[in-house]
């Protein structure tokens, strides 16, 4: 055989191993007349969810927990006013979970930005992902997706390019915002060598960026003026909430048990986003950047703590490959793209075409 042709060969033999090995790890999960609970329905990956879930005849309930019910709702769904915050709430959880016959649980109550009130956040997403997992544990639940991020690989000089799962977590523990989701999601890795007959996913997405997102991101780019720490131009990496979604609808549909990256083709630099945008750059130097936003923060007039500059400075960007090869999820939209699109909606050029719930067409682009 020739070289040529050796070489082909053997990438139509690694190709059918991928392929083979996907088609082993895929099982379609929904059953008749099966129930899944959400946890934080009112964040947009909440809505979208339910409201796709509501249009799916495969599941017979949605339970949506929360403490204040989804617009998205529907006939299906069946809202119950929970306040992961509070003590021994996980018994009440798995009484709904027993109750309802929840066959999977996607636990997404996470903030998407910074709050001051950092003992209530804490509360909520480390001590309230305990009690959702006690939860699951008591009632045997059958899989659970997660939602974390990529930032929390944290923004580091000595990053890798593309970060894989396998990297640690080293998001600065000093910033609440960031510690309480890594302390959640160590968690759940946890509960999933506990729980060896449950499919636990954890999806860690890119920022994201939509007409529904609320984010540092999305509030960033909706400012005129926006800091650059002068010396600093990292790499950026957004993707379309839609992808997003569809990302989550592909773990609720398929069993993936692992830890994906689910992140959208092409990086930009930081002021190429704000130029794409139509922003003004302020350049300021890194001690005067610190000390401004450090006594901001200590004022009470800054949510984000100083350590996000690391994220000005510093490149933070996730491999999918994984979740391309094992999950077959490929975003529809790249960087570039997602930024456009939130763009024209900012500008409102996009109209009602630019909302989630009534985009079912462009949600299913993303689904493989």
């Amino acid at each position: 055989m020739t070289g040529g042709r050796r070489h082909a060969a053997e990438g139509e033999s690694s190709t059918r191993d991928r392929q083979a090995s996907r088609a082993r790890s895929v099982v379609r999960s929904q059953r008749a007349g099966g129930a899944i609970a959400l946890t934080g329905v009112n964040t947009y990956l909440g809505r979208s969810l339910v409201a796709f879930l509501e249009r799916d005849r495969r599941w017979r309930r949605i339970v949506a927990i929360d403490l204040k019910n989804t617009p998205t709702s529907g006939p299906k769904t069946r809202f119950y006013k929970i306040d992961l915050t509070q003590p021994a709430v996980d018994a009440q959880l798995a009484e709904i979970l027993h109750a309802e016959k929840v066959d999977t649980v996607v636990h997404g109550a996470f903030l998407g930005t910074p709050t001051r009130a950092t003992a209530w956040a804490h509360e909520l997403e480390s001590v309230g992902t305990m009690h959702v997992l006690g939860a699951c544990e008591e009632h045997r639940i059958r899989k659970l997706v997660l939602w974390s991020q990529t930032v929390l690989y944290g923004a580091r000089p000595d990053n890798p390019l593309y970060l894989t799962e396998d990297h640690p977590l080293r998001g600065d523990s000093r910033w609440s915002f960031i510690a309480d989701k890594i302390d959640a999601e160590q968690q759940v890795l946890a509960y999933a060598q506990r729980a060896s007959s449950t499919v636990v996913t954890v999806l860690r997405t890119a920022l994201a960026l939509g007409p529904t997102v609320r984010s540092l991101v999305t509030d960033l780019l909706r400012q005129p003026v926006v800091p650059v720490v002068l010396g600093y131009d990292p790499l950026m990496q957004l993707m379309h909430e839609l992808d997003v979604v569809a990302a989550f609808r592909i773990a609720i549909e398929e069993d993936h048990p692992g830890v994906f990256n689910i992140v959208a083709p092409g990086v930009l630099p930081l002021t190429s986003v704000l130029r794409l945008a139509g922003l003004l750059e302020l350049w300021i130097p890194t001690p005067v950047a610190k000390a401004a936003l450090g006594a901001l923060f200590a004022a009470n007039l800054s949510r984000p703590s100083p350590v996000v500059l690391d994220y000005f400075r510093f490149p933070c960007v996730a491999s999918g490959e994984k979740a391309a090869e094992q999950m077959g999820f490929k975003a529809s939209y790249s960087t570039r793209d997602a930024l456009g699109d939130f763009v024209r909606v900012l500008r409102g050029l996009a109209g009602a075409e630019g909302t989630v719930v009534a985009s079912s067409a462009s949600m299913r682009r993303g689904m493989r």
